[in-house]
């Protein structure tokens, strides 16, 4: 008996369309990032990209747990001498919450190549509208 490998021909990519309203965000991150890697699919394969395509709306309403908006930071690097800046969840979270969810989702794709290619792949938005109806997502249930 062979192991099947996907081809990148071959693969069928679906839409799905999460709504984040309510989830706590690491709980979502990880239905999301397996669903962008492909897991959930039969015919995965780690080093092809098999994962679909997913938009998240309502990004501005994710929660988090305990103390975390006052004590959990965000850091960044401008690449210069003393260019490390650093913001709290609340801050980021006013200022571009999509950005909290996109970070969270990424910390769980691979960190390479394929990684950035799987994290293209998804689409978020503060609110609960999105420009991708054309594409008919179908919604994914997560479960808490």
């Amino acid at each position: 008996m062979r192991t099947y490998v996907a081809k990148p021909s071959t693969i069928e990519k679906k839409w799905y369309v999460v709504d984040a309203k309510g989830h706590t965000l690491g709980r979502l991150a990880t239905v999301v990032a397996d669903c962008l890697r492909g897991k959930r699919k039969a015919i995965y394969t780690p080093n092809i990209d098999t994962g679909d395509f997913v938009v998240i709306i309502n990004a501005d309403k994710v929660v988090v747990t305990g103390k975390k908006p006052e004590q959990k930071m965000y850091y960044r690097h401008s690449g210069y001498p003393g260019g490390l800046k650093a913001e709290s969840y609340a801050h980021l979270q006013a200022r571009r919450p999509e950005e909290i969810v996109r970070h969270a989702v990424r910390g769980m794709l691979p960190h390479n190549k394929l990684g950035r290619a799987q994290l293209r792949k998804l689409k978020i938005y503060a609110g609960p509208e999105h420009p991708h109806e054309a594409q008919n997502p179908e919604v994914l249930e997560i479960k808490e």
